[in-house]
C-alpha cells in the first residue's frame, strides 16, 4: 500500500502504521493530492479505506453556487460539509485570511466492502485549529 499510494502525483512521503490502521500521507510542497486517486490506489492495494481525514491550509471562499469552500490552491478546493464549524467561517469568505482545518472528507458507507469514490468530497470540518491574516508583501 505504502508503494501504491506513494506513486500518486503531488505525495512526499507515506507513513502506515498497521497498529493504529492509519495511513499518513505528506504532500509535496508545491503538490496537489487528489483524493479519488488516493482512494483508489488504497483500494487497488487491496486495503479498504474506513474514512479519510485531512489537515489542511487555505482561505474561505464561496463557490458558483455561493457554498463555502476551502481553497487550498488557485485551482484546488474543498466545499464544506455544513455544520456549525463550517458556518463559523462564512464571515472570512472572500478575505486575506488563511485557516488551518482538520476535517473528514470521506467515510465509507456501512456494508459496503469496496464502494466508488465519490465524485466530489466534502470536507467536514472537525476542528478549526488557526486563523491567521495573510500580509501583503
Amino acid at each position: 500500500m505504502k508503494q501504491h499510494l506513494g506513486r500518486q502525483s503531488g505525495v512526499q512521503n507515506v507513513e502506515v502504521s498497521l497498529i493504529d490502521g492509519k495511513v499518513d500521507i505528506t504532500p509535496k510542497e508545491d503538490g496537489q493530492i487528489d483524493p479519488a486517486q488516493l482512494l483508489k490506489a488504497t483500494y487497488d492495494s487491496g486495503v479498504t479505506a474506513a474514512e479519510m481525514d485531512i489537515t489542511a491550509r487555505g482561505k474561505i471562499v464561496k463557490d458558483q453556487t455561493g457554498a463555502l469552500a476551502l481553497q487550498v490552491t488557485p485551482s484546488q478546493s474543498f466545499a464544506f460539509a455544513p455544520n456549525d464549524l463550517s458556518k463559523g467561517l462564512e464571515s472570512l469568505a472572500g478575505t486575506p485570511t488563511e485557516v488551518t482545518v482538520r476535517g473528514q472528507l470521506y467515510k465509507k458507507p456501512p456494508g459496503q466492502k469496496k464502494p466508488k469514490p465519490p465524485n466530489t468530497f466534502q470536507l467536514l470540518v472537525l476542528q478549526v485549529e488557526n486563523k491567521e491574516v495573510q500580509k501583503k508583501e
